[in-house]
């Protein structure tokens, strides 16, 4: 212990129909994985794999040997299911397809845009 003052610590994992939060009470030098592990989180989510999933502190990405701060929330991100760049690139092919999108721009018709 570094200086005597604990931290308090939530770590989250959030799926589609529900999100957890654990807490967790741990020494200012303690790294990210270790608080993880200590949080009973791996336990209620055999699923997560810390090799695999992302990590970060308040949405912004850390490495597992990275400390945290008083309050932090650290939040295990899950894979993504699909990337969104291509799911927006489709949905634009698609719109222009239906004419529902400008030709040209690729955004909404526009109502007050003469014919061509």
């Amino acid at each position: 212990m570094s200086d005597g003052k604990l931290l308090h610590i939530e770590v989250m994992y959030g799926l589609p129909d529900e999100q957890r939060v654990f807490k967790a009470i741990v020494t200012p030098d303690t790294p990210v994985e270790e608080i993880i592990s200590h949080s009973g989180i791996l336990d209620a989510y055999p699923e997560i794999d810390l090799k695999k999933n992302k990590v970060g502190v308040f949405s912004r990405l850390v490495k597992l040997d990275a400390t945290v701060h008083d309050g932090d929330r650290i939040e295990i991100y899950r894979p993504l299911v699909a990337d969104p760049k291509e799911i927006r690139r489709r949905r634009a092919e698609r719109m222009k397809a239906e004419g529902k999108s400008d030709p040209v721009t690729g955004g909404k018709v526009n109502p007050l845009r003469k014919g061509e």
